[in-house]
């Protein structure tokens, strides 16, 4: 096993309320390596993270980890009552053993340290995103988990904020896990894509096409990107709950073919 890898997972299966969510799923992630999770809604995304992060067990498969595998998680949203006196600093102090030097370093790392004291329930949806960013740095993690990690951010910010996840991991090294519905603005800070629809469709690295205006067109829409026409090379379709279609029933949209 390389000395790089930080964790593998094969052939998973899953279903919750005996409906499948996993079908053999593999996959693993090294040292230094970004790699994007893509699929649409109901795919089985945040089920298999939940099984990467020993949150949920698989019916069948394993899961392997680095020993002693230090992993920050970054979640999709954070929602706090209006009325708890909450500032940043003591949001980020609620890590175990975090001192206030830690903090201001971590926020100064992404770009977010104006906020310091401010309450969490007032800053902007990009600097609540950097905040949970930070507190995930705050564990020194050699895996960085990031679930939808621009949600809620304009796409200037999107930008930001995955050239930030870049610099980060040329920085540390670690391994990067990206969840996301919407591809067009993550490929190219990608190494490698995992398109997801309760089976792994296709992965690789991903094609540069953000100059596309058609691409640009069709993820830019949020229906599109819940109905994730994604390509691959497989010879069967998907209908709108993910599951194969047989050969002679082909009328659910357009094949997955990864270019």
């Amino acid at each position: 096993m390389s000395a790089s890898l930080l964790i593998q997972a094969e052939h998973l299966n899953l279903s919750l309320s005996e409906q499948n969510v996993l079908n053999d799923v593999s996959l693993d992630i090294s040292a230094g390596e970004i790699v994007t999770l893509v699929g649409p809604n109901g795919s089985g995304k945040t089920s298999l993270v939940r099984v990467l992060l020993g949150l949920l067990q698989a019916d069948t498969g394993k899961v392997w980890r680095a020993p002693h595998l230090r992993i920050g998680y970054m979640p999709q949203k954070l929602e706090v009552h209006a009325t708890l006196p909450l500032s940043v600093l003591r949001f980020l102090r609620l890590v175990p053993g975090v001192s206030r030097e830690q903090v201001v370093d971590a926020l100064t790392e992404v770009g977010a340290i104006k906020v310091l004291n401010s309450p969490l329930q007032r800053i902007s949806g990009g600097e609540l995103q950097r905040v949970l960013l930070a507190r995930a740095l705050l564990r020194k993690p050699q895996l960085l988990v990031l679930d939808e990690p621009v949600q809620g951010v304009d796409v200037n910010g999107q930008l930001e904020l995955y050239q930030l996840i870049g610099r980060l991991r040329g920085r540390y090294g670690c391994g990067v896990l990206m969840i996301s519905h919407d591809l067009h603005l993550v490929m190219r800070d990608t190494d490698r894509v995992i398109c997801l629809n309760r089976h792994v469709c296709c992965s690789g690295h991903p094609e540069q096409v953000s100059g596309d205006p058609a691409f640009i067109e069709l993820f830019g829409s949020r229906a599109a990107s819940d109905l994730a026409v994604y390509y691959h090379d497989h010879d069967h379709k998907h209908d709108l709950h993910g599951c194969v279609l047989t050969p002679q029933i082909h009328e659910h949209g357009p094949d997955c073919t990864h270019a």
